[in-house]
This record gives structure tokens, sequence and C-alpha cells, in this order.
């Protein structure tokens, strides 16, 4: 019985690893502005894609939002956070990693597509 749970775990973490390395070029473009939007639409079977591309959609909303405020002296701020948190999910992203960023993870989280 025990021997059974590991193999089932085996298998599952060979699925998640062929997931990640099947789809990791195109998740690359999760946290690429508007570019977020191919990997969410194109590679809906794929959970690594789908986490990685909704946390860029909520980056992208950041982002544009920052745009919006960037007369206000808050948007410089928006968009650096925007800056930051990008290059933190493409490292995510080259590691094969499902990390959620600060406060945007929970956000795409509600994202349901």
């Amino acid at each position: 019985m025990k021997d059974e749970k590991i193999n089932e775990s085996d298998k599952k973490d060979n699925k998640t690893a062929k997931d990640v390395e099947e789809n990791r070029a195109i998740t690359f473009l999760s946290y690429l502005g508007f570019l977020c939007l191919i990997p969410l639409l194109a590679k809906k079977e794929s959970k690594f894609a789908q986490f990685h591309a909704k946390q860029g959609l909520v980056l992208l909303i950041a982002w544009i939002i920052g745009g919006i405020t960037i007369g206000m002296g808050i948007g410089l701020v928006i968009n650096a956070g925007v800056v930051i948190f990008s290059i933190i999910g493409l490292i995510n992203v080259n590691d094969g990693n499902v990390n959620d960023l600060p406060i945007i993870g929970d956000l795409a989280k509600k994202i349901n597509i």
C-alpha cells in the first residue's frame, strides 16, 4: 500500500515536470505586458502556464493603473513594483516554480477564465 502512494506521487511529479518543460517558453510571455494574454488563452490545459498568466494579467492591470496615475506620482511607485514583480515572475518561470507573488498571487487566484 505504501508503495502505491509513492508511485502516484511520482506520477504527479512527472506530470507537473512535463507541464513545466512543455510550456516554459510560452509561459515567459506571462510577465511581458499584453503578451500575458497568449498563454492565458492558448494554454488553458496547462496549470503552470495558467498560474503565471493570471499573475501576469494582474500585473498588466496594475501597469495600466500606474500609467493612468503617473501624473499623481503614485504611478511611478506602481510601475516600479510591476517591473520588480515581473522580474521575480520571470525567474520563477525559468526555475519551473509556482510561487505566489506578494499581493498579486492572492488577486490572481480569484481569476476564473
